[in-house]
């Protein structure tokens, strides 16, 4: 036993510490309100599990001065511990990876007895709420005296009552806690690897990846930093990645396999060196994607799941490919897994099954004909441009179109191109009948938001046009500009302009788009003298502040990833036995949060009771209260 004070102590002097494989800090503020005013209720708040071992700063996170002799590595309660140093101290211990306003300015209500956070108007000059961290600083008696001297009219009974409830709060820094210890020399660093995986695993629902990450740390006790600073430097530059994907790129490339159990044998000089040759390589497919594309930041990507795939094949053909003609086929293989959702479920054994194909020789020609054979054909059609919303599987064709087919802005008529705007530029999502309009025409959601209503422009003409009808702006910068409008792939005709004929709009488009997409497709594959400029779009730094109405469900993705968890797919298909698409699913996890150890999840935003209906009829548990859903994934998925 020992005490939460006593604790702290032991960190400050160095004798508790982190070690190098735990997750970060990822509590929120419910979950520190719920753990002191169980600590303010004497509730059990469960022990500490230390692994003792001798001194080691590469085992350690952070930059503490440690002790001496023997430390303890807190294995399981960094979360509780982290929490409450942050509160009592006023600052996180040394060790600290996370967001600090998960404990800052904590405040209790001496009146009702609970835990907040400061809110001016609520707290500012109220003596009933007291600041937690000043009063585990200055103590209860500061506090006591300053109840006192307030002049404030108070009975016997209620200064006793105050008096009470100000020593039980400060209480808290005296609560024993037990210490379980994993002590021994047999407690090899493999050995705790294992134990620290079984015990988060009891709570936590550990990912394959999670579990692989843990022994490679093991061995490697800057793994995660280094891993985390290719995804930062990859995060700057407008693409977004997880460690599990990265993980993945690395064992593709070290093994030629999908499964992270290949690296269990993979000496960890290998792996050194191989994540910095992995790193090179994502960045050469993401520039090559990126110049002959037009596909150059991460809402436009497509497959994910399609790169690690590359980077094997890269690594196959020594880092590089010789032809233009064989990079442009290996774009034109991309483009269709996106379109096709190859990845989209089961991905180890997708993955697996290309992989094989690139060992056995085939190349690029044999994972395009399996693509061929699951498809049946190849060609677009008009209907497949149905999807709806900024993250359907042809919203990156749309971008991909306008960035690469000499579409032209409607105010300034300059073609929309890589080459021409430079890596630096962004494009907006302009509706071109606007969303209010049509919601007061009565058109659904879907409607509203669908594919074939979206086009790409410059931020300054998005803010021209406002929010006026196609039938009054079209003609007049078709006058100013010829061509401009039908350059993205637009009827002009002013039949299709009328908001009553919009849904023959929609139709009559989604005709030029396929017609358009098929010739580019086919360019990519015949037009070998095509010759690109290839650009360093992996190593820039931007900033990207294109807006969509999906905004909230990007926010969840993120939300997800402080807590290095599935994000999800944003509107994913809903696909019956016979290849039907039955509804789109705002946010799915169709292989759950963590692939393969819990059960497929939506979150469904405004939907039906008979699309909820659907979704459970075909195994998914859904969530329609973005709250409800957060409060499940913290209860289920977050270490404590």
């Amino acid at each position: 036993m020992k005490t939460i004070q006593t604790i702290l102590n032991l960190i400050d002097n160095g004798n508790y510490s982190l070690p190098e494989f735990q997750r970060g800090y990822v509590w929120n503020r419910d979950q520190v309100k719920k753990l002191m005013n169980s600590l303010y209720h004497e509730y059990p708040i469960g022990s500490l599990l230390v692994w003792v071992t001798p001194s080691d700063d590469d085992l350690t996170r952070g930059n503490a001065q440690l002790a001496p002799g023997a430390i303890n590595m807190i294995l399981d309660g960094q979360q509780r511990i982290t929490s409450l140093y942050g509160i009592i101290r006023g600052k996180p211990p040394e060790f600290f990876q996370g967001n600090t306003n998960a404990f800052t300015n904590l405040y209790f209500d001496l009146d009702e007895e609970k835990f907040e956070f400061y809110a001016p108007l609520k707290m500012k000059d109220n003596s009933n709420w007291i600041n937690v961290t000043d009063l585990m600083q200055k103590g209860a008696g500061h506090y006591i005296g300053e109840v006192i001297k307030s002049g404030e009219q108070f009975d016997n009974s209620m200064i006793n009552t105050i008096i009470e409830r100000l020593n039980k709060l400060d209480r808290i820094k005296n609560t024993d806690l037990h210490i379980h210890e994993v002590v021994g020399e047999d407690k090899t660093i493999d050995v705790v690897v294992e134990i620290f995986n079984n015990v988060n695993s009891g709570g936590t629902k550990l990912s394959k990846g999670d579990l692989a990450l843990a022994t490679i740390c093991s061995k490697w006790t800057n793994a995660r930093n280094e891993m985390r600073n290719i995804l930062e430097k990859f995060e700057t530059s407008l693409y977004s990645f997880n460690l599990d994907w990265l993980l993945r790129c690395v064992t593709v490339y070290l093994t030629g396999k999908a499964y992270f159990s290949e690296l269990a044998d993979v000496p960890i000089s290998d792996f050194k060196s191989a994540l910095y040759e992995v790193a090179k390589l994502i960045e050469k497919i993401l520039n090559h994607i990126a110049s002959r594309l037009g596909l150059d930041h991460d809402r436009v990507l497509g497959s994910r799941y399609s790169i690690p795939t590359m980077v094997r094949y890269l690594k196959i053909n020594g880092g590089d490919l010789s032809t233009n003609e064989e990079w442009n086929k290996l774009m034109f293989w991309y483009i269709h897994t996106f379109l096709w959702g190859r990845y989209s479920s089961a991905t180890e054994s997708v993955l697996a099954q290309d992989l094989n194909i690139i060992e056995s020789g085939e190349g690029i020609d044999g994972l395009i004909s399996i693509l061929q054979q699951n498809r049946g054909d190849l060609t677009v059609r008009a209907a497949d441009f149905t999807s709806w919303s900024t993250s359907a599987r042809f919203y990156p064709l749309l971008y991909l179109l306008t960035r690469v087919n000499h579409a032209k802005d409607w105010d300034t008529g300059i073609e929309l191109s890589n080459a021409l705007l430079g890596r630096f530029s962004t494009l907006e999502v302009h509706h071109i009948f606007p969303k209010s309009l049509l919601y007061a025409h009565g058109y659904t959601k879907s409607q509203v938001n669908a594919l074939g209503n979206y086009a790409f422009l410059t931020k300054e003409t998005n803010l021209k046009i406002t929010n006026r009808y196609p039938i009054e702006y079209v003609p007049e910068l078709s006058s100013r500009h010829p061509g401009v409008i039908e350059s993205h792939w637009m009827p002009i005709e002013k039949e299709f302009l009328e908001v009553d004929n919009y849904l023959q709009f929609l139709e009559k488009r989604k005709e030029i788009l396929a017609e358009s997409t098929n010739e580019f497709l086919q360019s990519l594959v015949s037009d070998t003298d095509n010759k690109v400029e290839i650009q360093n779009f992996a190593n820039r730094e931007v900033s990207y502040t294109e807006q969509h109405d999906d905004d909230t469900l990007h926010d969840i993705r993120k939300w997800m990833l402080d807590f290095e968890l599935l994000q999800g797919e944003i509107n994913y298909p809903l696909i019956d036995n016979e290849n039907n698409e039955l509804m789109i699913i705002d946010l799915a996890w169709p292989e759950g949060i963590q692939a393969g150890l819990s059960e497929p999840i939506a979150l469904l935003i405004n939907e039906s009771i008979e699309n909820q209906k659907l979704v459970i009829q075909n195994g998914f548990k859904p969530f329609t209260d973005i709250e409800k859903f957060k409060t499940y994934i913290e209860s289920n998925y977050v270490t404590i």
